[in-house]
């Protein structure tokens, strides 16, 4: 699980890493300011209410007179919820010992917290449950003297959270809707932003796409200070390969061809008839240099360049040979796709396939069956004839530069090891094996 989470990290696009970096960033700013504007709403609404009840509190003892027989209170009340039955805010007046001496109307039929009894001075702001409801309860003690004697009093004020907690619903849906909303907002922003940013990255992956297809040599369009010296040392690395590769082709190329005229030199003026040691000598020193020659014009497996069509290859390669080998009537079976092609470089498929159809035309009686494919970004070509076929142990032999399988049939013997040589330059494979015919099949995947 975790290596399948890496991987997908690792080839997650780069547009991709920054809205989710993005996204999840804004999700953790959004989260902490809700939680401390939620924070900061609910104590600010807790301190308007408790200096609201606070003012009740002080209006309720403004009113009360305290007589040598006892307790007066106006016989109207103070607030109309205080008159009011059930209405969520009560009122009461203790002594010392606890007895209420007074209580607002708005407690019948209601069950409110009990009140509280308090020392002269002494003050309390409390919150506390009842039947599943909560209450905001004020209560302030207060030391009553008259002429006669002195009373201790206590204050209770006390109002339910019904409305409170409705207004702290409503606050929180409001604020989270306006905080999502402006989050998408700037997600939606940050989404454009990035693709305005992130075009010439995407334009130069577009380049280097034509590059590979062989539509374009070097990245062309200007680009800002930062890509800039990305795309130089890219356009830098694609010249150097293409000049490395040159200078190997033209330095193998002029080694071979630098042998290649004093050795037929000394094969023209030897006497082959008096000396078979130095005119073996001098065949096997060509066969090298056939074989130089022919590595020296391989280019190698490469990504970038144009497309090779496979078809109209094979079919250019059969006109010449079905005018060489015309004094045999072969049949050639194609089984390729319309639109089979080859990446990589036009003259080592030529050489492959020249290979094998030659050997195919020289030893097959009848018929040559051609086939090809591509099967996970691989060419695979088969050609087999009905032939006399290839012995299996002579089949490593037959790879090896100037080896043939009939000493009789003209050739330089070096045709199977080139095109194994172009095969091993793609990370290929060549494998020999009997057709259904009794002939040879070549086996190559490129």
């Amino acid at each position: 699980m975790a290596i399948d989470l890496l991987s997908a990290t690792i080839t997650m696009s780069l547009n991709l890493r920054i809205i989710i970096s993005a996204t999840l960033v804004l999700a953790i700013f959004i989260t902490l300011t809700a939680v401390t504007l939620d924070r900061a709403f609910v104590d600010s609404t807790e301190s308007a209410l408790h200096d609201k009840l606070t003012s009740q509190l002080y209006a309720l003892m403004a009113a009360a007179e305290v007589e040598d027989d006892g307790l007066l209170m106006p016989s109207t009340e103070l607030d109309a919820l205080l008159g009011l039955p059930s209405s969520g805010i009560y009122a009461y007046i203790t002594n010392l010992s606890g007895q209420t001496l007074w209580q607002s109307s708005s407690t019948l039929g209601a069950n409110p917290p009990q009140p509280t009894t308090l020392t002269g001075g002494e003050k309390s702001f409390t919150k506390v449950t009842v039947d599943e409801t909560d209450y905001y309860s004020v209560a302030y003690g207060v030391d009553w003297s008259t002429d006669e004697q002195a009373t201790s009093l206590t204050f209770n004020i006390a109002t339910d959270l019904k409305s409170f907690d409705r207004q702290i619903v409503k606050y929180r849906t409001t604020l989270w809707g306006w905080l999502v909303a402006m989050a998408l907002l700037l997600l939606l922003s940050q989404m454009f932003i990035l693709r305005w940013g992130l075009s010439p990255l995407r334009k130069v992956g577009s380049e280097l796409n034509r590059i590979e297809r062989g539509d374009q040599e070097r990245i062309q369009d200007n680009y800002p200070k930062e890509i800039e010296i990305l795309t130089s040392n890219i356009n830098n690395l694609l010249e150097q390969e293409r000049e490395q590769k040159t200078r190997y082709r033209n330095a193998l190329g002029d080694l071979a061809h630098s042998l290649k005229t004093p050795l037929a030199v000394l094969q023209t003026g030897l006497n082959t008839d008096t000396d078979d040691t130095a005119q073996e000598q001098i065949n096997r020193m060509n066969s090298i240099v056939e074989y130089q020659l022919q590595r020296a014009a391989t280019a190698g497996a490469s990504s970038i360049g144009k497309a090779v069509d496979v078809n109209v290859l094979i079919k250019r390669i059969l006109e010449s040979l079905h005018k060489v080998y015309r004094d045999k009537d072969i049949t050639v079976r194609i089984n390729t796709e319309k639109t089979l092609s080859f990446k990589g470089d036009e003259g080592d498929l030529m050489e492959v396939l020249g290979n094998l159809l030659d050997n195919a035309f020289k030893w097959a009686d009848t018929t040559i069956d051609i086939s090809a494919d591509i099967s996970n970004k691989k060419l695979s070509i088969i050609v087999s004839d009905d032939g006399p076929g290839i012995a299996k142990d002579k089949r490593d032999n037959l790879l090896q530069r100037g080896v043939r399988a009939d000493q009789q049939t003209p050739g330089h013997g070096i045709g199977l090891s080139i095109v194994l040589n172009i095969v091993q330059a793609y990370h290929g494979s060549l494998d020999i094996q009997h057709s259904r015919s009794g002939g040879a099949k070549i086996i190559v995947i490129l």
